[in-house]
């Protein structure tokens, strides 16, 4: 079986986050840059953000930068919805029809498929990057891969700073 690899354009976009690293004063600014670049760049990711579990309720997300409609779900306690999945079991959560996938809360009725992947720092879940797409199944092994590599750079950033860096989510739509 031929490895899967990024396009030219996740390439891109991995490269940019990086560099985003070196001038970002906060965890706000990171993932202004980061929802940005990929709500620009990839057209099939209709919505695009950050939860971070909450450093004073570590059972509950809170939603940080997105790009898309608002969502209701600004906080979501790790026991439900999608996102608290991704938390729970420690991993990348695909689900290719939320219709069918009981966990969902629902956002939008246009939402058809979503990705959450879990971001670690220090050996630890911080938070998530979460996207929705208005096309079924639209997430491949080969998003998987590029956003668990965006989710990388962020906790590495993360770990570089001070923990109250996690305290500035801004909950502040693109």
């Amino acid at each position: 079986m031929p490895a899967l690899s990024l396009t030219s354009q996740m390439t891109s976009l991995l490269a940019r986050m990086s560099e985003l690293t070196f001038n970002a004063p906060s965890l706000d600014a990171l993932e202004k840059g980061i929802v940005e670049a990929i709500a620009d760049q990839l057209p099939y990711c209709n919505w695009t953000g950050f939860y971070i579990l909450d450093p004073c309720d570590p059972q509950t997300l809170v939603l940080g930068y997105f790009a898309g409609e608002p969502t209701p779900h600004v906080r979501i306690p790790v026991a439900q919805g999608i996102c608290g999945a991704a938390v729970a079991l420690g991993q990348t959560v695909v689900v290719d029809d939320v219709n069918a996938d009981p966990r969902y809360l629902s956002c939008s009725h246009k939402t058809k498929s979503e990705i959450v992947v879990p971001i670690y720092a220090q050996g630890k879940i911080v938070g998530e990057i979460d996207i929705d797409s208005h096309t079924p199944a639209a997430f491949t092994s080969i998003d998987r891969i590029f956003l668990e590599e965006a989710a990388r750079i962020v906790g590495t950033w993360l770990e570089k700073h001070s923990p109250e860096s996690l305290t500035g989510t801004a909950g502040n739509p693109v």
